[in-house]
């Protein structure tokens, strides 16, 4: 049996089409930006804040305060949402496992993209948003189960 080199394509279409609805791409791709971090160390978060552009819309000098980069990939992270988390309610899920994490806190910054960050690395249990099976916020990392 042969297949046309046409179903293949449409094929392919139709499964990369699959899984992530549209509204949930933007913030999941905001969440990877802010948060994915497998290869940040605690000397990197001023030049990945900056690079990424990531910033705190309504304070004074665009400075975000606190910014977590998670150490995995995002097949790793997004399970927090599914079979790799617990329901916390409020569409909220604390992983299973603990992290490893870097934790940049704002040390000084007159005006965004001038930040001064300090950078921690950490070992922890984090708790995402999620949203029909994705993560969409980093809510927070706790130290004990």
């Amino acid at each position: 049996m042969e297949i046309h080199p046409s179903a293949v394509i449409l094929l392919l279409l139709l499964a990369a089409s699959y899984g992530q609805p549209d509204d949930i791409k933007p913030r999941y791709q905001k969440f990877l930006n802010q948060h994915l971090g497998p290869h940040v160390n605690e000397h990197a978060c001023d030049r990945e804040i900056r690079n990424r552009d990531i910033t705190a819309s309504g304070t004074a000098n665009g400075c975000k305060e606190v910014n977590t980069f998670i150490q995995a990939n995002k097949n790793d992270i997004k399970v927090v949402c599914g079979k790799g988390g617990t329901p916390q309610g409020n569409n909220l899920f604390k992983s299973n496992q603990r992290f490893p994490l870097v934790t940049c806190k704002l040390q000084s910054g007159q005006r965004h993209p001038n930040c001064k960050y300090r950078g921690n690395k950490s070992t922890r249990y984090i708790v995402l948003g999620c949203d029909r099976g994705w993560p969409v916020h980093y809510d927070e990392g706790i130290i004990n189960a």
